[in-house]
């Protein structure tokens, strides 16, 4: 395998981490999104699924853009399970400051994932991944600022 292959496959190796880390912060977005209540429930109601459907919407790039470098993706909920790195929050009674919290903390790692791999995809002169990644940071950075704007 020459230099290229192995950046190319170290690219798709990031792309298949940020998909199960992806897929796991939709599912908890949508769990906080159905679990929320207090008095600002219809406000974080309507932010969690609004984030939840953005998460969601890379889901589809990402995979095809490891598919399109030559890997296979991740195939299952297993597969998921075991690349994701997002903590899961199985209480539905949680309070909706700590979603708030917790969801701009996993966005914020989301964040750095995506910095990683963008350096890797420059790296590597994968244009195409690092310009996909560019919005996906803005996006995530959007999500950080209106979750931690939310706490204040």
């Amino acid at each position: 395998m020459s230099p290229t292959d192995n950046s190319r496959a170290a690219v798709a190796d990031l792309l298949n981490g940020l998909l199960a880390k992806s897929f796991a912060l939709y599912f908890k977005t949508k769990n906080y999104h159905w679990h929320v209540t207090g008095p600002r429930f219809r406000d974080l109601h309507l932010l969690f699924d609004e984030q939840a459907t953005e998460i969601f919407a890379i889901t589809d790039l990402v995979a095809e853009r490891a598919r399109k470098l030559g890997s296979a993706t991740l195939t299952s909920i297993g597969s998921v399970a075991a690349r994701q790195t997002i903590r899961d929050n199985d209480d539905a009674a949680l309070g909706a400051e700590a979603m708030v919290k917790e969801l701009a903390d996993d966005n914020q790692r989301l964040a750095e994932q995506l910095r990683a791999l963008k350096e890797a995809a420059d790296a590597s002169s994968d244009y195409a991944t690092s310009a996909l990644v560019d919005t996906w940071i803005d996006e995530a950075e959007q999500r950080i600022w209106f979750l931690t704007a939310t706490l204040q």
